[in-house]
């Protein structure tokens, strides 16, 4: 049997948190191989529930599902991404377990509209494009909130909604936790006799919708859902949730900039797979960029800096100079210059510490949150973006969009 690794309190180190996830993993893999030896004659979904049988709500809580793309978090044996899929949906059910996606893809081969990948969650999440509606039956506290929220906050496109179920009071009347912080539990595996010693993130209510709001989420909606067995104490809660349709911005601190930094410029690169951005250490999405060093012109400073952050290679030739911002933080006035490049090479890579995670992201499903100056440097290059950032004077180079 699969020991959990101890708790070490008040701070939780993150390879503890890591090996928990681990552990979790490989019991539901040990799962998986358990049901592909036995193979069970388990029916098509006919009535939907999150979780609990015989109860609601039911499949009315997603809406209508077609033409979405909608992404499964831990899909199982995928009968409820399938039932999606059969409804027009553009599914794709994501497990960490080996054994758990050979089940899916065994029993569902060729569905159209449904595709299964074997990854871990967050790391799908980073990678895949944003999807219009993310749901989980009671996969989510399998998982650090504080590690997975950010990577669904950013995984679902703008407007997009998010659904999951989570426990709520085990089956001996344990209420749920008040801090951040995985317990233990006992996980009965269902359709079988087996249980496994492991740790689950059991919150309150409040302190999910906390974690929500931090993540850049909003709660809509928290259904109970009871146990209908009088002996069993357990509930659950379905958790309705949505990303807002404008993506907020924030400064990287509480401190204004140095003074030597009140010049720079917000490199502007769009592709066919979006807008080039990074992900800063201290968690916010940004253009390459930076200071305008002495004697370099904005186009010059703008080729530096790509290639510096980026390792992406461009002409000063290939740069449009789009205009100046002027902004106010704290008693520095900041003036940042959005230059567009339209001709570049080579592929984003992380060069420096500070700034990573490059990647182009549609227009339509920006990260957040994002730097002030790069919020302010999208919306001079296109204000129909829906970004909110702190009023800034932009004096356009030229007349007319860029």
């Amino acid at each position: 049997m699969l020991r959990p690794a101890p708790l070490t309190h008040p701070t939780l180190l993150e390879d503890t948190l890591t090996d928990i996830e681990k552990q979790t993993a490989e019991i539901w893999t040990t799962y998986g191989a358990h049901q592909l030896t036995v193979r069970p004659n388990l029916p098509e979904i006919e009535r939907w529930d999150w979780g609990v049988t015989d109860t609601g709500p039911g499949i009315e809580s997603l809406g209508d599902v077609a033409g979405l793309r909608i992404l499964d978090l831990g899909s199982g044996v995928g009968r409820h991404a399938a039932r999606l899929a059969t409804l027009g949906g553009d599914v794709t059910g994501v497990d960490a377990s080996p054994t758990q996606h050979e089940r899916a893809v065994t029993r569902y081969p060729n569905t159209p509209g449904l595709r299964f990948v074997c990854a871990d969650a967050v790391a799908h999440l980073q990678d895949a494009a944003p999807y219009d509606l993310i749901y989980s039956i009671n996969a989510v506290p399998f998982t650090d909130p504080n590690r997975l929220l950010p990577a669904l906050a950013n995984g679902l496109k703008p407007g997009g909604r998010l659904l999951f179920s989570a426990l709520h009071t085990n089956s001996a009347g344990a209420g749920p936790s008040t801090a951040a912080t995985p317990r233990p539990e006992i996980l009965r595996l269902p359709d079988t006799d087996q249980t496994h010693p492991v740790h689950m993130w059991i919150l309150t209510t409040q302190l999910w919708e906390n974690l929500l709001i931090e993540h850049g989420l909003t709660l809509e909606k928290a259904t109970a859902i009871d146990e209908p067995q009088p002996d069993n104490q357990a509930s659950y809660q379905l958790y309705e949730v949505r990303r807002p349709q404008r993506v907020p911005s924030r400064q990287r601190t509480g401190t204004p900039p140095p003074p030597r930094a009140f010049v720079g410029v917000g490199v502007i690169i769009h592709g066919p797979d979006g807008v080039l951005l990074g992900q800063h250490r201290r968690g916010t999405y940004e253009l390459p960029g930076g200071s305008v060093e002495p004697g370099e012109s904005f186009a010059e400073a703008a080729v530096r800096e790509l290639h510096e952050e980026a390792g992406v290679v461009a002409d000063v030739a290939d740069t449009v100079v789009l205009g100046t911002l002027l902004a106010r933080v704290g008693d520095i006035v900041r003036v940042t210059v959005p230059v567009l490049v339209t001709r570049w090479f080579d592929v984003p890579q992380q060069r420096e510490e500070t700034i990573g995670a490059w990647k182009f992201w549609p227009r339509d499903a920006l990260p957040q949150p994002l730097f002030v100056p790069t919020a302010q440097c999208l919306s001079a290059w296109d204000p129909s973006l829906p970004l909110d950032h702190p009023a800034a004077f932009y004096h356009p180079s030229s007349p007319g969009p860029a």
